[in-house]
């Protein structure tokens, strides 16, 4: 904490002499107490100026001159006389002592007698320096009954307490007591201070409410409904939630969950409310609970990249001011095994892919114990593809493992609830609750119809379009999306949703053509800035689309942009300045950007139709908490499709389904394989036992129709072991033993897909042949993704092209792997190809030099015009080239053979991450800083993390063009924290290498 040191000048005051008026003091002012201390105790003049130095009082100068107190009457030492009195009469009755050991041992009696008759007095209420000198006296009094109870005794004790300056002390109790008192508070105001009073009273007040809401959690009662000041949480929590956030009150839905009998039970939990209804806040106050009370480290899943860095973000603030640290695991980013910290709690805030991987090397280093509560967003994701797969298995595995992890799910919508209960021994909470009301109607013809599920029909006749369309208009927009948008925009925001990503630019260009010139002058200066950012992101290029559109208030988001260019959009929409977006269905799942009104164009995602899930997605996006008083959302139908539309707006979410079997088994197979190599099952009865702990086992009579769950399993290890992942042992066995082989153990811990395992083995084994190391294009083929591979179409006349501007030794290299020029060549002059070739290979080629000429350029916008592809395709093939680097990485460490490629893919894991200038490179760290932004940083002087770190938040709003400070706020927060953590780790890399070895020989 910075706290600015107080100057502090001690002046002499004569107590007789000053009036009480002036008896100010900027410290808290004393609670005036009944009793013999009397109302008039007062502490002594301190005078704080920020300005001058400090001037402190010498030990040997008597602050307190003549008096025998500090306060104006001598009621607290005339009080010690007294006590001192009665208990030397006392004394002189009992027997006496005639060594001078027994002395003492009366001298220290009476001592403790005179603190026995204040231990019982009030002292709650006495100055700070009173406070310390009677927790000093009790100290003493402990130390003195210990030094009794030991056979031999000091050479001070027994030569009658001798003072430093070689004089024998005397005044027998009262000295004692009386000297100890001047010295506590001498000691007090001369004291140098690097923090102020008030803020170690803050701090104070926060450990304490934390041990109580501890000790609350641990005896806890069926009466009780509140465990501290703030949900089991301090006070400051709920302070820094109001700075922070702008949250004073919670609502009603979120007190009741946080307050149930199993959330206080630290029982795992399922809930599910809609869009918008705040679910995120109460996982957030679990979180804080476990960091702060139980001090444990938390995990929290999210699905996209996107969503873990805005995250990141938000919690870094928090984590600076209640001291936890807050990483980040997505894409290339996260440590495994995370940094183990001694002092500090972490909270792990991770994609999907990138949780599963740090499960793993928790159960591995045997810290999975250390995780006090798992929480995964969007829980009905478990349905969906392969990604489904992995947060079964990483819950599977969390709850198989550790008996202490509270699990916590959340969702807008879920179908099967009571498979997902029975899947996660969970109780189960949801609610309706909606800030603001959502009002649903679909669109047919001019005709708007609102959705009532009592009806015949599904729907009630609600009005006409008043709109008039001229006979040009009504060809351009024969939806009417014109007619819908203007009775919102520009004083309210809008979003459509698209079924196609061409869709998108095409209907935001169309919007524009037809909206009147009081939109231009609408957020006129704002709308100036964020095409200047745009342009400034693209290195000079702005999308001819949005530099039609955006003057309007108008823009199109989808994956086409690059990921800065989705950023300036959204933080542009947020704040008002553009008031609508046309957009694809992911931005209802991946950014929280709500509307007042949302337009879906199409019943249909490209040629698939609507999901329920994604229907209500879309639409709860609908209506602006504390902004708006009602949201609503228009479907536009074709006459064609209504009768699919009533199913979709009316029927009850899908069924969540467990993709374990997905993609022929593809989950099971890697489930298995890294069971056997966690060590957590190593035979076929212990595989069975864990696969009882799975959704999978929970829905196996609806999934294992054609083969029983058993036959699956060994179907799964008789491929593990065809593809030399595992072996079997059954020698002297009842059971056959279950072993993975290297390069099994290197294929879960790189999380590489088994599909692409041999391959992968084979080219980097290749590879080594004959690497090629003055160029990155050989390094970069060898970790171009293979997922990628068939959405890569080559326009062969560009392939050939850029074939030819290749280096000899790169051509070659080309040749080696089976791309020769002689085959670009007859493709590019359009001729057959007798000789086969290899086309994956081909088409991966294609895509390492699109890579390999990112890396040199740093420039998306002139690479997706050289190979004619969108911005975001080549972004998203960077993307996903530095995770899959960052897999191959791990995947090298487990072989041997595999040793030159380490440093190699360290630092072009590194390279593809941020894909910018080395200098950039630490800037681009920090969550939320993109490349322009990081240019800026840079020529303003800010060339470090620590430099960010260490900035101020308003020099920086000044500083930076075009910087809000709630950005400037979250950008110093979030340098601060990656700071804290490299820190952080290097101390804790110390700390292990001086710690003495547990199994150090002895003789």
């Amino acid at each position: 904490m910075n706290h600015g040191r107080l100057d502090v000048k001690i002046k002499r005051v004569c107590v007789r002499k000053r009036s009480r008026g002036v008896l100010k003091t900027h410290l808290t002012p004393v609670r005036k107490k009944k009793g013999s201390l009397g109302s008039r105790q007062c502490l002594p003049s301190i005078i704080m100026a920020d300005s001058r130095a400090v001037e402190f009082c010498s030990d040997s100068e008597d602050l307190f001159g003549d008096y025998d107190s500090i306060l104006e009457d001598s009621s607290l030492l005339a009080k010690l006389d007294d006590v001192e009195q009665n208990e030397r009469l006392r004394a002189a009755t009992q027997q006496d002592f005639t060594n001078l050991q027994s002395k003492q041992s009366c001298e220290h009696t009476l001592t403790d007698s005179i603190s026995d008759e204040f231990r019982n007095e009030p002292f709650e209420d006495l100055p700070a320096s009173q406070l310390q000198f009677h927790e000093q006296t009790k100290r003493s009094r402990l130390q003195d009954a210990h030094r009794t109870s030991t056979p031999q005794q000091s050479a001070s004790r027994v030569l009658g307490a001798v003072r430093e300056d070689g004089t024998k002390k005397h005044g027998g109790a009262r000295r004692s007591v009386a000297d100890l008192l001047k010295r506590t508070m001498l000691g007090n105001a001369a004291a140098p201070r690097g923090v102020s009073r008030t803020a170690v009273l803050k701090e104070a007040v926060v450990s304490e409410e934390i041990s109580v809401a501890i000790q609350a959690m641990e005896t806890i009662s069926a009466e009780t409904t509140d465990l501290g000041p703030f949900f089991g949480l301090p006070t400051k929590v709920k302070e820094l939630m109001h700075k922070l956030r702008g949250i004073q009150n919670l609502y009603d839905w979120q007190e009741l969950c946080l307050n149930l009998d199993c959330v206080q039970q630290r029982k795992n939990l399922i809930y599910s409310l809609p869009t918008s209804g705040g679910k995120t806040l109460v996982a957030e106050i679990l979180i804080l609970r476990e960091l702060l009370c139980r001090k444990k480290d938390c995990l929290f899943i999210l699905p996209y990249i996107s969503l873990v860095q805005e995250k990141v973000r938000g919690l870094a603030s928090f984590g600076l001011e209640l001291d936890f640290m807050v990483e980040e695991y997505a894409g290339s980013k996260g440590r495994f095994p995370p940094v183990k910290r001694r002092n500090k709690t972490s909270l792990y805030v991770a994609t999907i892919e990138k949780a599963h991987s740090l499960v793993n090397s928790l159960i591995e280093t045997g810290r999975l114990d250390n995780m006090g509560l798992l929480v995964v967003d969007e829980l009905h994701m478990l349905g969906e593809g392969s990604r489904g797969a992995l947060i079964e298995m990483t819950l599977a595995k969390v709850q198989y493992m550790s008996k202490t992890t509270q699990i916590v799910g959340m969702s807008a919508t879920l179908g099967n609830i009571k498979d997902l209960q029975t899947f996660l021994s969970a109780e189960y909470y949801t609610n309706d609750f909606r800030p603001v009301q959502l009002k649903e109607y679909v669109k047919v013809s001019d005709t708007i119809c609102e959705v009532d599920p009592k009806e015949e029909n599904g729907f009630k006749f609600s009005r006409r379009l008043n709109f008039k369309y001229s006979s040009a208009m009504q060809k351009t927009d024969p939806d009417h999306i014109i007619a819908l948008v203007t009775e919102v925009i520009p004083a309210h925001s809008c979003l459509i949703f698209c079924p196609t990503k061409k869709n998108c630019e095409n209907v935001a260009g169309m919007i524009c053509t037809y909206l009147k010139e009081n939109f231009l002058q609408h957020h006129q200066d704002k709308k100036t800035i964020l095409l200047q950012e745009l342009k400034d992101s693209g290195n000079g290029s702005v999308c001819p689309v949005l530099r039609k559109t955006v003057p309007y208030g108008v823009a199109y988001h989808h994956s086409g942009l690059t990921s800065q260019e989705r950023k300036l959009v959204e933080e542009a929409y947020a704040n008002g300045v553009l008031c609508l977006l046309a957009c694809t269905s992911t931005l209802a799942a991946g950014v929280n950007l709500p509307a007042r009104r949302v337009i879906l164009r199409s019943p249909y995602v490209a040629a698939d139709c609507l999901k329920r899930s994604q229907y209500k997605q879309m639409v709860g996006r609908a209506g602006r908490a504390g902004i708006d008083t009602v949201g609503e959302s228009i479907l536009i139908l074709q006459e064609k499709d209504k009768n699919m539309a009533k199913a979709l707006v009316c029927a009850p979410v899908e069924n969540c389904y467990s993709n374990l079997l997905h993609d022929e088994g593809k989950g099971v197979l890697s489930l298995i394989l890294s069971l056997i190599g966690l060590n957590i099952s190593t035979s076929l009865q212990q595989i069975q036992e864990f696969l009882r702990g799975t959704l999978l086992f929970v829905q196996q009579q609806q999934l294992c129709i054609e083969k029983s769950l058993w036959d699956v399993v060994q179907q799964c290890v008789d491929i593990l072991k065809e593809k030399n992942l595992i072996t079997i042992n059954t020698a002297g066995r009842l059971s056959p033993s279950l072993k993975i082989t290297q390069l099994g153990r290197a294929a879960y811990k790189g999380s590489v897909d088994l599909t692409y395992c041999d391959v992968l083995y084979k080219d980097l084994s290749k590879g080594l042949e004959g690497l090629l190391l003055n160029s990155n294009l050989h390094l970069v083929y060898l970790v171009t993704p293979y997922d990628l591979i068939p959405q890569c179409k080559p326009d062969w006349m560009i392939y050939f092209r850029q074939f030819t501007l290749l280096s000899a030794a790169e051509q070659k290299m080309s040749a080696a792997v089976g791309v020769p020029e002689s085959f670009l060549a007859r493709k590019a002059a359009g001729q057959t190809v007798k000789k086969n070739s290899n086309l994956g290979v081909v088409r991966r080629m294609y895509l390492a030099l699109v890579l390999s000429s990112l890396l040199k350029e740093t420039d998306v916008w002139s690479v997706a015009e050289k190979f004619q592809l969108t911005r975001g395709f080549i972004q998203t093939l960077l993307s996903s080239a530095s995770a899959f680097c960052s897999c191959v990485l791990h995947f090298t460490e487990e072989l041997e053979e595999f040793w030159p490629f380490r440093a190699l893919l360290t630092e072009l894991t590194r390279r593809l991450s941020y894909c910018v200038k080395a200098e950039l490179i630490p800037l681009m760290e920090v969550a939320g800083v993109m490349e322009s932004r990081a240019k800026q940083l840079y020529n303003a002087g800010y060339k470090t993390l620590a430099h960010l770190a260490n900035a101020d938040p308003a020099v920086l709003c000044k500083t930076i063009e075009n910087l809000y400070k709630k950005q400037a706020n979250m950008m110093v927060a979030s340098a601060k924290m990656l700071l804290n953590e490299k820190a952080a780790a290097l101390q804790e890399e110390v700390d292990e290498l001086l710690t003495l070895p547990d199994d150090l020989p002895q003789l």
